[in-house]
């Protein structure tokens, strides 16, 4: 994307985006190393996964509130500070009830940053998916960058080294401060604006269904892939780190696909079909042997992250009189409330095996699917309220 003025601020927010979201990847990428220096059970590692998704999970919709009510630019620069602190403390605490505050921590400044962001993007992209696409990309591409981050500074210097982890909070709250500034109006005017069309609680709620779905088979992967992959391949962390970078990296090129595919087929048969991907790519990821892995782990990633911004855009169209709250809900069901999930996959991994622990993961994306069905295309902001049939389904009658 050319970064005209025009542009200007969808780009900065883009790349903030991606140094919040980075916390949010770190976060399992970690999970290997307090298996392997601090002998974490398997239930123990993914409750360090719980507590950065749990408080996040129950303020971010109260974030999304406020959003509601108030512009809050002040806040992206806040909380990107606030999440990249938690992980930056979690290698040197000197506790496991210590680790899990910190990280605790970094969810709220995630869960405080999504809301108020995605409204604002939103508002400087103008309503464009391809717009909405690369902010969203942002935060995938800071996923991705995860895994390799921690490894470059935790399998170097060690869990103790984890304070270097802080450098991209503080880009990322100078960037977010100068996004702000550059869109003017557009980030900074009131989240309570004028909103045109009706609430449709009914379908928001099936759509939250189905990212719930999604996001326990996204948390529970990129919980257990790192060490599901060296087990299955015999490899060392480079393997595992490969193969969640892998999850990771596709899902950012996934989430600009979905914007330029809505754009021309529509958003609910963009996201029907990628769930309906996500069961045989998850299925394949856990079932099939060696290095093929590595090519359903990308598959699932494009299933997984083709929707991802379809479900925002989708969400705040099925509430067009509370965007915030619409964003909050799916931005934080999106992540968050997939690490509640995420010990009981542990206790299982620890009373059977991993493998035995993700096999449950296929049945979720059957379920959010049907969720799905019959959902029709909300009206765009602004437009009139009207059905709009999805050119995908007309074609395949």
């Amino acid at each position: 994307m050319t970064a005209t003025r025009h542009d200007r601020p969808v780009v900065l927010m883009s790349v903030g985006h991606a140094c919040v979201d980075v916390y949010q990847g770190a976060v399992a990428a970690l999970v290997p190393y307090f298996v392997a220096e601090r002998a974490y059970s398997y239930a123990a590692a993914s409750g360090v996964v719980l507590a950065a998704s749990l408080l996040s999970s129950l303020v971010q919709p109260l974030f999304g509130v406020l959003a509601d009510r108030w512009a809050m630019p002040w806040l992206l620069p806040l909380s990107a500070l606030t999440a990249g602190a938690g992980v930056a403390l979690s290698g040197v605490t000197g506790s496991y009830g210590l680790t899990l505050a910190v990280v605790a921590v970094s969810g709220v400044g995630v869960a405080a940053y999504h809301p108020e962001a995605a409204r604002a993007a939103r508002a400087v992209a103008r309503g464009r998916h391809t717009g909405v696409g690369w902010f969203s990309f942002g935060g995938n591409a800071g996923f991705a960058l995860a895994p390799l981050l921690v490894f470059a500074v935790v399998a170097t210097g060690g869990l103790r080294a984890s304070p270097l982890l802080v450098v991209p909070a503080l880009a990322g709250a100078a960037l977010c401060a100068a996004a702000v500034r550059s869109a003017g109006s557009g980030a900074g005017s009131a989240g309570a604006s004028a909103a045109v069309g009706e609430d449709d609680w009914g379908s928001f709620l099936r759509l939250s269904g189905a990212v719930v779905c999604r996001s326990v088979v996204f948390v529970g992967l990129s919980t257990f892939v790192s060490l599901y992959v060296r087990e299955r391949t015999g490899g060392g962390e480079a393997a595992g780190t490969a193969a969640l970078f892998v999850l990771y990296a596709g899902g950012a090129a996934g989430t600009l696909a979905g914007g330029r595919l809505a754009e021309r087929y529509g958003r609910m048969g963009v996201v029907r079909r990628s769930y309906a991907l996500t069961v045989l790519a998850v299925a394949g990821l856990v079932l099939v042997p060696g290095p093929p892995v590595y090519l359903f782990a990308a598959l699932t990633s494009a299933g997984l992250y083709v929707p991802f911004s379809l479900h925002i855009t989708l969400g705040q169209d099925f509430l067009p009189r509370r965007v915030g709250t619409a964003s909050g809900v799916t931005l934080g069901l999106a992540v968050s409330v997939g690490g509640l999930a995420a010990p009981a996959l542990g206790a299982l991994a620890d009373a059977t095996s991993l493998r035995s622990a993700l096999l449950p993961l296929i049945a979720l994306p059957v379920l959010g699917r049907l969720l799905l069905c019959g959902l029709r295309e909300p009206a765009p902001p602004g437009a009139a309220v009207a059905e709009r049939a999805d050119p995908l389904d007309q074609a395949a009658r």
